[in-house]
């Protein structure tokens, strides 16, 4: 699973601006959960290799009391709890403050890994001015420009080093055969009911791996013949022989047991509709590519005209998952289950499908004789021969002559036919466009 870096600090040090430089955007947020925007953003970071989960938090105030700043202090507090490494961003420039010791005092007591960044620090050369930071007992001060670029590298290097992150070929062999499945949802819409009635009731578990670092528990178990690992979501304990499932919504679990499933079953509320949260749980499974089933629970709880507005509900807010299987469940009374593990099986089947060139490029070519795609211009694109670019998800690449003048639309028109000759059922797929080089474009 990714590791995660929390950047903490006092307000206006610079936090945000270093966290859309590690994450190369200037809207970089992946998971902008209801409740959690006005102080932690999440990002996606790479660094060589190795990708990490980045958070940004608000201002860090630790002895608030009361208010909004105490709120803040709350959330960063979670932020740094989910963290594997903290990055304290200081003001170089503004030098140090009681707040920074107050900050300094909280992390030192956590004994997490911390990196000291003095941002701001552009033009400034090291040495006396950077001195007051070392009181902080926090070792090394490495300055920064965030606004610049300067140092934010060897940052990155220095804070993910005691992480001991393996190299990709130390990676151990995966088998194939085992369907990763994640559990996502809100907190409180039966995640944990719906994995305790899976594990206990009909007693497919086999034994739980020892968490990560991050506290996130596999759990292998067999059903029909099939094996399945349950990447938790839902804050999975064991005590005794006796599995609890504690409801505890973590963002950073969730992206992670997102980011690790082959298949993500995402459990929305009957009794509470489709929210904003549950868009962007969508959203970020069909970002990272991962084949989706969609189940609604509670289903027993509400009555005809509820139904009917869910339903228009669904169709509206996660219209851009249409590819994916819908269930009407009650996992408490435990109705409707068999056919959600039908579709995982079906979803992972289709995010897996091979399908050869020759006959991609014939479905290719009929699309095209039944409707060609619109003249751009003086340039109408040529669409000559299409293969297979990856699996979970399905890639298609779709080579010719001028095809970034290809619409949405006709992406979209491709998908259809694509999906319906290979029945792909609760993947994405990817169609991708490669033009080919004109060779007498450089002569004379």
């Amino acid at each position: 699973m990714k590791p995660v870096m929390a950047l903490v600090g006092r307000p206006n040090v610079g936090k945000s601006t270093l966290f859309n430089r590690m994450t190369k955007s200037r809207d970089a947020i992946v998971a902008d959960f209801a409740g959690l925007t006005r102080d932690r953003h999440y990002g996606n970071a790479k660094h060589g290799k190795h990708e990490f989960i980045v958070i940004d938090t608000g201002g860090f105030e630790p002895t608030a009391e009361s208010g909004i700043y105490m709120e803040m202090a709350k959330q960063t507090r979670q932020a740094v709890a989910e963290a594997d490494v903290v990055v304290f961003v200081v003001d170089a420039r503004g030098g140090l403050s009681a707040q920074d010791h107050d900050i300094a005092d909280y992390l030192r007591k956590l004994g997490k890994p911390t990196v000291l960044a003095a941002n701001k620090a552009e033009g400034m050369t090291e040495g006396v001015q950077l001195t007051e930071f070392y009181e902080l007992g926090l070792g090394e001060v490495h300055p920064v420009s965030a606004a610049h670029g300067q140092g934010i590298r060897s940052l990155v290097e220095v804070a993910l080093a005691p992480l001991n992150l393996p190299e990709e070929d130390e990676d151990a062999a995966v088998d194939e055969s085992v369907i990763k499945l994640a559990v996502a949802g809100r907190p409180n819409v039966g995640k944990s009911t719906l994995i305790n009635t899976w594990l206990g009731e009909e007693r497919l578990v086999a034994f739980d791996l020892p968490g990560t670092t991050r506290d996130a528990i596999s759990v292998p178990f067999e059903r029909d013949g099939q094996k399945y690992e349950l990447i938790d979501t839902a804050g999975l304990r064991r005590k005794g022989r006796v599995f609890e499932a504690i409801e505890k919504f973590s963002v950073v679990k969730t992206l992670q047991a997102i980011e690790s499933a082959n298949v993500v079953l995402l459990l929305l509320d009957a009794t509470q509709g489709v929210t904003d949260q549950d868009a962007h749980i969508a959203g970020y499974i069909l970002e990272s590519g991962r084949a989706v089933v969609l189940a609604v629970n509670k289903w027993d709880a509400v009555d005809a005209y509820q139904r009917e507005q869910l339903q228009r509900q669904i169709e509206a807010r996660l219209a851009f998952l249409r590819f994916a299987a819908l269930h009407l469940i009650s996992a408490k009374k435990r109705q409707g289950l068999g056919p959600v593990w039908q579709s995982i099986v079906q979803a992972h089947k289709s995010a897996m499908t091979k399908m050869p060139t020759p006959v991609l490029t014939r479905l290719l070519q009929e699309a095209v004789q039944f409707q060609a795609p619109k003249r751009s211009g003086m340039f109408r694109p040529k669409l000559r021969y299409a293969h297979q670019g990856g699996m979970n998800p399905p890639v298609i690449v779709v080579h010719g002559n001028s095809l970034e003048h290809v619409t949405d639309a006709y992406k979209r028109f491709l998908e259809g036919r694509f999906r319906k000759e290979f029945n792909l059922i609760g993947t994405p797929l990817r169609i991708e466009m490669k033009t080919s080089k004109n060779p007498y474009a450089d002569k004379d």
